[in-house]
């Protein structure tokens, strides 16, 4: 079974982490696998060379490169002869759907991770883009969703119920793990002491993300502790980070609260949390902070969207979008329980590793391409996910 990943760049990025973890793990495990970018030189590629992992780059000069690229696209294809070629987002779902043209008998994949997103928000183009990718879905063999809730809104706006599994994100744990002495540094950094408790909010700047209402739910926790702090990992259009400096100043936030930017470690990161709180209000399938930062122990509070309740299942609270007062009395309700340490910490890593571990993600996409091969009935497949 010879598989061709497809993807656009492998630039750092929740679906190219995932791509590159379950590339690397097929290829040790004796799976020929192939990846084939249309831009070539994303950060991640080293990880799959140090692998042995084969890429291909189809040298995409730019949004016009159009007919030299599927000539190149096409040359790959008879080059490396795959069976199963998987591709990840809109674009390389089309090519995937189109490489069934060229190389017969081969099974198309695609892998899909959108949830709940408010479509209007969006160009015209991207609207057409999307309700064409769900047209075509009915030609494909095999659609990845990696949550539930994507799966559901896949179908809710056309796409073929009985084409498509649930396979979960993979969770690197061995990376991903407790241990305090990790974040000392970053917590100097950000001048929390050892009394502090830490708040933090990791995503891009972007209104699905609710950083205005964890800004709020913030400003009311403040109100009633003293020994809190508030971090936010992450970057975005000037303009909207303006708005929420802004936004924190008006609510009283600006000398407790950090605006960290990027930050490329990490498992340093979540370390130096007390607490995470994600405050998505749409548009979030399977969250991978969620699942680092309880890999690594942290206790979290979340929106209930996408599938963020089912990943923490009862070792987190979950509560309602777009509500500042309720997200401020689950972070609340939850610091009380760690000030008195009543939280069993391994439980939220054991709960990833059990679930959701990039073995379990290997094992779940080898099974279902594997079935590809067989003379089965999409209709007949059973979700390997299993209850979590």
């Amino acid at each position: 079974m010879k598989i061709l990943f497809l993807i656009r760049a492998l630039n750092y990025g929740g679906a190219e982490r995932q791509l590159v973890a379950l590339a690397r793990g097929l290829h040790q495990a004796g799976q020929p696998v192939t990846v084939v970018v249309f831009y070539s030189g994303g950060e991640l590629e080293k990880d799959l060379v140090a692998a042995g992992v084969p890429i291909r780059s189809l040298d995409k000069t730019g949004r016009w490169d159009l007919p030299g690229f599927l000539f190149r696209f096409v040359r790959c294809l008879r080059r490396e002869k795959p069976e199963i070629i998987h591709g990840y987002l809109i674009l390389p779902n089309f090519l995937a759907l189109l490489a069934k043209l060229v190389v017969p008998g081969l099974r198309s994949v695609w892998g899909v991770r959108d949830s709940d997103m408010n479509l209007d928000r969006y160009g015209l183009l991207a609207r057409m883009l999307y309700r064409t990718e769900a047209f075509l879905s009915r030609y494909v063999d095999l659609v990845i969703a990696n949550s539930h809730a994507g799966l559901e809104f896949s179908v809710g706006n056309g796409f073929q119920r009985d084409k498509m599994v649930v396979i979960p994100n993979g969770i690197d744990t061995q990376t991903f793990h407790r241990d305090r002495a990790f974040g000392m540094s970053l917590r100097a950094e950000w001048q929390a002491d050892e009394n502090t408790k830490v708040i933090g909010i990791v995503g891009r700047l972007d209104p699905m993300k609710g950083h205005d209402v964890f800004l709020r739910a913030a400003a009311n926790v403040a109100q009633v502790r003293n020994d809190v702090r508030f971090v936010c990992i992450g970057d975005g259009p000037a303009d909207y980070r303006e708005r929420l400096v802004k936004l924190a100043a008006e609510l009283g936030l600006t000398e407790r609260l950090v605006w960290a930017g990027t930050h490329n470690d990490m498992r340093s990161a979540y370390n130096a949390f007390d607490l995470l709180v994600s405050s998505s209000t749409c548009g979030e399938g399977f969250s991978n902070v969620l699942g680092e930062a309880l890999a690594c122990g942290i206790p979290c509070v979340v929106t209930d969207v996408g599938d963020s309740a089912l990943i923490g299942g009862d070792l987190v609270l979950a509560v309602p979008a777009n509500d500042p007062e309720a997200l401020s009395a689950a972070i609340a309700a939850t610091l009380e329980r760690i000030d008195t340490g009543s939280i069993d910490m391994e439980a939220h890593r054991r709960r990833i590793i059990d679930n959701f571990s990039i073995a379990k993600l290997i094992g779940r996409t080898a099974s279902h391409l594997q079935q590809l091969q067989q003379p089965r009935p999409l209709s007949s497949w059973q979700n390997t996910t299993g209850a979590f």
